[in-house]
């Protein structure tokens, strides 16, 4: 019976590690989401479960492991209470925020995992025969993923900061920024070498600290721009930081867990990269800039003598309605002003007189990755309406109507006609190319590029400013109106 038991809990990672590869599959398209959500939650559940059963002996009727075991399961239920509370109450415009303010926990909780290490070896069973010693391979691993997990937490807590407005979107550069990373890193390198060799507590302590300013150094210079990039980069840093310490205690799970976040992270900010036509290192040490009030001025001053054509709801009821195809392109501009559902009724009223409605998502629209078709499938729109912009670009030219959602920089045709422009040679959206062209956005103002889009000056733009809810809202009255 024992050795029954025995073998089915030395299935239980390779379950859960297979449930986890089934979860990537399942997330990669949104028909199977669902499905792909369900086995991450029963993979999750047999890794939070299964350190507790590896200690406790079921063999023993006076198990003197209860006591112990209490506390992280009692802790378990604190977390898992606070994570239900926060994904009931958390607005989908807030998601980018969220994810990064959860890669700083796990940062962080590698840091405590590896100063616990540090500080009880023994416990872990990582002391040299005959010595005190931790094992050399085991310094390098704690010390490796300590060092990517405080990079990790430090470049969460300011993506936080800058998506939800509390640190500036634009870029933060000084003089020798390069030159200072460099130092950093190098001391950072030769105090992970020292402490393998020697492991002084003092050194690891300076290891830490060195890898939490590296967080801030990186990112801080990050305009706006490239923070759906930075987002899916912290997320692999995560998955290699509990790898580090997979290996350090010996947890094949977190070991292939954390090489699963990891390597996705690393494949998802190169498909981002590609998406923006900019290499992964000038993304992490250069950076477009972001909006802000110093962009607001920049547009102010660029768009005088300029003409822009302005639309109100009742016009654009009367020009879509009138049309035989319509493509929206939504951009962070509908997640602030939760503006989905509306769209969804619009679409649903297009299609009701016989006018095709398609959406084009570009792969840096919003502030994370995914972001508008998470958004999109809370409205439930149909899987089937949704392209992404290689699918679909080559359809505006015989579009008539394109409506734009509050999406800047993607629709910005500087970025194919004009060498000194900041986002030159990232692809767009082919929007200007559409019969007519409608972009609903509060004003006229810079997107989180920081540059005036030359879009809402073209003949066949027409500009219907205010929040994206309510002018939708206001179609939906007029169209509504016009139809009885």
């Amino acid at each position: 019976m024992m050795q029954t038991y025995s073998f089915c809990f030395q299935l239980l990672p390779v379950v859960a590690s297979i449930l986890f590869i089934l979860t990537l599959r399942g997330l990669s398209t949104p028909s199977t989401s669902d499905r792909g959500n369900l086995y991450g939650m029963l993979g999750m559940a047999i890794a939070i479960f299964y350190p507790f059963l590896q200690v406790m002996d079921f063999s023993s009727p006076s198990d003197t492991t209860t006591l112990p075991i209490l506390i992280p399961v009692v802790a378990m239920l604190l977390g898992g209470a606070i994570g239900f509370y926060i994904a009931k109450k958390i607005y989908m415009t807030a998601l980018p925020q969220l994810v990064a303010a959860f890669h700083s926990l796990v940062g962080l909780a590698a840091i405590f995992v590896a100063c616990a290490v540090l500080t009880a070896p023994q416990a872990f069973g990582i002391i040299d025969d005959g010595t005190s010693s931790i094992r050399i391979a085991n310094a390098i691993e704690m010390s490796v993923g300590a060092a990517i997990g405080a990079v990790t937490f430090t470049g969460s807590v300011v993506a936080f900061g800058k998506l939800h407005g509390l640190i500036s979107g634009k870029r933060q550069q000084y003089s020798g920024q390069h030159k200072v990373n460099l130092i950093t890193a190098t001391i950072t390198i030769a105090a992970i070498t020292a402490f393998v060799i020697n492991q002084a507590p003092w050194l690891f302590v300076v290891v830490i600290l060195m890898s939490l300013l590296i967080g801030i150094l990186l990112i801080m210079p990050i305009g706006g721009a490239d923070m759906p990039v930075v987002v899916s980069m912290l997320n692999s840093y995560s998955g290699w930081a509990a790898t580090g310490i997979g290996f350090t205690l010996g947890n094949d799970l977190l070991i292939i867990v954390g090489a699963l976040v990891g390597t996705s992270g690393a494949i998802l900010s190169s498909i981002m990269c590609k998406g923006m036509n900019r290499s992964l290192v000038n993304v992490i040490f250069g950076g477009i800039g972001g909006g802000g009030a110093q962009a607001s001025e920049t547009t102010q001053s660029s768009s005088d003598g300029k003409n822009v054509k302005l639309c109100s709801p009742e016009d654009a009821a009367f020009i879509m309605q009138n049309a035989g195809s319509v493509i929206v392109v939504p951009g962070y501009g509908m997640a602030v002003a939760q503006a989905q559902h509306a769209i969804k009724e619009l679409a649903d009223m297009l299609k009701l007189d016989g006018i095709t409605v398609k959406y084009a998502i570009h792969p840096v629209a919003g502030r994370m990755p995914g972001h508008m078709n998470v958004l999109l499938a809370e409205s439930n729109i149909p899987y089937d309406d949704v392209f992404e912009l290689d699918h679909i670009n080559h359809e505006f030219s015989s579009t008539d109507v394109a409506i734009v959602v509050g999406a800047n920089d993607i629709t910005n045709p500087a970025a194919k006609t004009d060498p000194t422009s900041p986002i030159f040679g990232m692809p767009v959206l082919d929007v200007e190319k559409a019969k007519t062209v409608l972009f609903v956005k509060r004003s006229l103002g810079s997107g989180y590029a920081g540059i005036d889009n030359s879009l809402f000056y073209q003949a066949n733009t027409m500009m219907i400013l205010g929040d994206a809810k309510k002018v939708i809202e206001g179609i939906l009255r007029a169209m509504k109106e016009q139809a009885h």
